[in-house]
This record gives structure tokens, sequence and C-alpha cells, in this order.
């Protein structure tokens, strides 16, 4: 039965991998859910004690999301502006046309720097205008920059971007941060109604693994809405919204708010081969403050902004445990200064606190391998009647102090454990970049010799070996047989970090279970010195 529900497990990871990368994902609700009926308009529960941001139809949003934006020079420049993070300009029409990350760890090919936007893509803070006439002329008229660069490394450095729409003056004033967060404030004329946006999602990311692109949205409730490609088919609505990302697995454009709400519309971009993407737009009228983030998920930066931002950074299902996880590993590292040697510590944490636990369970799976010829033959001898045969099995049981479900709870355990860390290991871009020993340069990123994976998998086989085995069924004998091989060749590709994980709790196994037999044999030994000692 353990071995059993091991092979299950297993098949379950092995089928996760395999629809990661061949079905397209659907979009979660944590804490809350979308009532599918109403796909035109979303409404997040409002909170008792949170203002309510001013409300504006949605139809005339929708209306300024769809509209036709006129040609227009896109590669004119009027502003650069430098922080810690990255380098960013601002083009005529007051958006940001580029943001080039800083740093080794974010170089491209031939050491060139990663760059967040997509110029084919709706750029972040580009306002629309809700009266036709007036959004047409906003397109057509270029802002004017306080000034032409802004170097804000070492302080905090403000800028403002001017439009003059016939009469009518929309300002920028946005404030920079050395750690690459802002504050900007819309002045507007009163009773204008305007759209401004985060921008379309950085679109770095290529890999066909099972994390979030998209938009992700929380509400004062703390209800969070991920919406991936094709689950926008018309605008949909959120009021009283804390955070609203365009976020892929590691970098993210995105709005907030320390105190106060804001109302997001969640449109389809329409974006050339991003098409039924969605992207968000902030729904406003006359003046607005926000603050804004542009760049990589860092969780320690993004606690200290405002720990509701640690929501962007997406881990799915087990988030109850991947949070705390991260967070020890956290600890972990800054002790050890090696996310490699992180993993590793991590991991042999996991295997001490669930060692009573497993030293239970694996005890009862040795007995199980002892009793089953006893059990075969009660299945001979009862085999017409199940009743009897459960009976005497009970009985025997009893009689040694077996437990057929005794190695099933730290199985059933570590799932959660594994699927949390997997999330983990995908999307923490902290292990970007980060080295382990030797060949591994980027935890990130597959181990280029495949060193690794060859190892999990031999390590797979031996703790085959030495773990007891009382499965019957030739087929499930075979299938148990070649899941070393298979295992091996699914993780050919992961995360160094995630086949590192793996690898450690193999050994780790392995080491426990010698441990364990050796265990079970001074037990038999006892009980057979207290049988001989009775007789006499």
């Amino acid at each position: 039965m353990n071995k059993r529900l091991l092979l299950a497990v297993v098949l379950s990871f092995l089928f996760l991998t395999v629809y990661s990368y061949l079905v397209p994902q659907k979009k979660s609700v944590v804490g809350g859910d979308i009532n599918s009926s109403k796909k035109e308009e979303v409404v997040a529960s409002k909170s008792a004690n949170a203002p309510v941001a001013p409300s504006v139809a949605s139809s005339s949003a929708s209306s300024s999301i769809k509209s036709k934006i006129p040609t227009v020079d896109i590669g004119k420049v009027i502003a650069t502006v430098k922080t810690k993070k990255y380098n960013l300009s601002f083009d005529n029409l007051g958006r940001v046309n580029s943001i080039k990350l800083i740093g080794k760890k974010y170089q491209v090919e031939e050491g060139k720097p990663l760059e967040l936007i997509n110029p084919d893509a709706i750029r972040p803070l580009e306002v629309r205008f809700k009266d036709d006439k007036l959004n047409n002329l906003a397109f057509t008229t270029d802002y004017k920059s306080s000034v032409n660069s802004l170097d804000a490394t070492n302080n905090a450095k403000e800028i403002t971007l001017e439009q003059n729409i016939d009469g009518k003056i929309i300002k920028k004033i946005i404030k920079f941060y050395p750690d690459g967060h802002y504050d900007i404030s819309v002045k507007a004329p009163a009773g204008v109604a305007y759209l401004i946006t985060p921008g379309f999602r950085p679109t770095v990311d290529k890999s066909r693994y099972l994390v979030v692109r998209g938009v992700i949205v929380r509400d004062a409730n703390g209800v969070i809405t991920t919406l991936e490609d094709g689950d926008v088919d018309k605008p949909q609505t959120f009021n009283n919204t804390t955070v609203v990302s365009s976020t892929d697995r590691y970098y993210t454009t995105l709005f907030y708010k320390k105190s106060g709400v804001f109302n997001t519309i969640v449109a389809a971009s329409g974006v050339k081969g991003y098409e039924n993407a969605p992207i968000p737009f902030i729904d406003a009228k006359g003046d607005l403050d926000l603050e804004g983030y542009a760049g990589a998920k860092e969780w320690e930066l993004f606690s200290k902004l405002d720990p509701k931002l640690t929501d962007v950074i997406e881990f799915g299902w087990f988030t109850f445990l991947a949070k705390p996880f991260f967070k020890v590993m956290l600890s972990i590292y800054h002790f050890v200064g090696n996310w490699g040697w992180a993993i590793v510590l991590f991991t042999i944490l996991v295997k001490i606190v669930l060692f009573p636990l497993s030293y239970k369970g694996l005890m009862s799976m040795q007995k199980m391998k002892d009793l089953a010829p006893k059990m075969k033959e009660l299945k001979e001898k009862y085999g017409k009647d199940p009743a009897k045969m459960n009976q005497q099995m009970m009985a025997l049981y009893k009689k040694h102090g077996a437990n057929p479900m005794g190695g099933c709870l730290p199985m059933l355990l570590q799932i959660p454990i594994f699927f949390a860390l997997y999330r983990v290991l995908l999307n923490a871009e902290e292990l970007q970049g980060a080295p382990w020993i030797a060949w591994i340069t980027d935890l990130s990123q597959k181990d280029p010799y495949y060193v690794l994976p060859v190892l999990m998998g031999i390590t797979m086989f031996i703790q085959q070996k030495v773990t007891p085995n009382t499965m019957t069924d030739p087929m499930q004998k075979k299938i148990f047989q070649w899941l070393p091989v298979l295992m091996t060749f699914f993780f050919l590709t992961f995360p160094a970090g995630l086949v590192l994980y793996w690898l450690t709790n193999n050994i780790l196994t392995i080491a426990q279970q010698y441990y364990i037999n050796g265990a079970y044999e001074r037990y038999k030994l006892k009980i057979k010195n207290s049988k001989n000692s009775s007789e006499s």
C-alpha cells in the first residue's frame, strides 16, 4: 500500500510536469471567487474600514481601452532616469518606453542589459482619456519634461512630465527612489475621467513551466485574483484595489497603495502575439496618487516597501506553506551566504522535523514486509470469505504491532511540502544567477552538464533497493523500477535548485532508511531474545 501511494505521488508529479508544458493555464482566485456568469464585470468585496475609490462608468472606460490610438513617434526620448536597479526612459507621450535592469544577473546574450518593456505593447504610465476628442488630441500632443536626465542612484529625485491638451494641463509628478520604486501623482482638471496603466507585463520568461503570466489584483480584503491569457473576454472591473501587477515569472510592473484604494479595469491587451493577454488600467477622475514599482520580484524589497506586495510572488496552491518555507530558506541563506547550501540545509531541516513520523512509518513498513508471507497465506486460506480474511489480518497486525497505514502519513505530509518547495524554487527571483559550486553557476537554470539529474536518478534507484517492498502486482513493479529513469529524463531541464533539493532529499532518505533497517534488525533481535528467555 505504501509503495502504491509513493507510485501515485510520483506519477502525479510527472503528470503535473507534462501538464505544465502542454496545457494552457487557467485563472485562480485566492481568498475569494469570481462569478463566471458575470465575465463582463468582477467587483471585489468592499472593506468596511477602507475608503471607497470613486466609481466611473465601466462602459466609457471600456470604450477608452478599445479606442484606436493614432500613429505616433514612439522613439522620441524626452527624459532618462537612473536608479540602482535600472535605467529608464520616457517617450514624448509621457510613457515609459524602456527599462533596462542593472546587474550581471540581468544580462542577456553578449552582456546586454535585460529589457523589461515589450516594444509592441502598451507602455507603463500611458494615460487614456474617456472623452474621445480629448483622447485623440492627447496622442498627438507631446509631453514636456522638467529635466532631461535624473540620477536617483543615491537619493530620491523628482521629475515632472506635463502635457497641454487644448488648454487642459495634465501633469505626472514622479518621485524615483534608488531601490526602483516610485511615487506618482497625476494632476488633472476636476471632472476629467481617464485611465492610467502600469503597462503590459514583462515578456522575459519564455519557459513552459507552470508559472503565472498575466495580471494579479489584490483588494482591500486581501482577496487575490489572478488573470492569465484567455481569461478576459470583456473588460472586468475590480473595486477597492490595493495592488495591481502586470507580472511574469520573475518580473513585474505594478501600482499599489499603502493606504487607500483605487478601481482597476482589466482588459484584453490586443498586443501582437499576446492578443488575449490581460492588461490592467486604473480608473480615475481628477487627481490621483499612487505608488509604483518596476523590476524583479524581490521578497525582501517587497516586504520593506509594503508586505502586501509579496502576494505578487505567486507560489500557487500551497502558498500557505511556500511563504514560511521561503522565509526560513532566506534566513539560512543570510547565514551561509549561498543559495545552494541554503537549499541543502533547509532539506536537512525538513528531514529532521519529519523524522519521528518517518521512523514510525518506515518501521511499520518493515513489519509489513516481514508479514507479507503470512498475509499471503491468509488470502489463500480465507480468500472466499473477505470478512473472515480481514478479521484474521487485523489480528495478525495487532499481534505483531504493525499498521498497514503507518507508512502513509509521512508520505502524505511530504506531498504538500514537495509541491510548496517546487513553487518556491521555481518562482524565487533570488535564485537567478545564484551559484552553488563549480559548474552550477545559476540555480534557476538547468544543470549544463546534467550531473545533478543523473545523480538524482542513481540515488532514486538506490533508495528503491534499500526500502522495503511489498508490491505483488508485476505491472506495478515494472513501472516502479522504471521511475528513476523517467524522473531523470524529466529533471534534465529542471532548474538546478529544484534538482538539488530532490537529490539531497534522496541522499537523506537513503541514510534514514539504512538507520531504520539497522534499528529494525535490533528490534527483531530484542524480540527474539525476549522469546528465548521466556521459554527458558
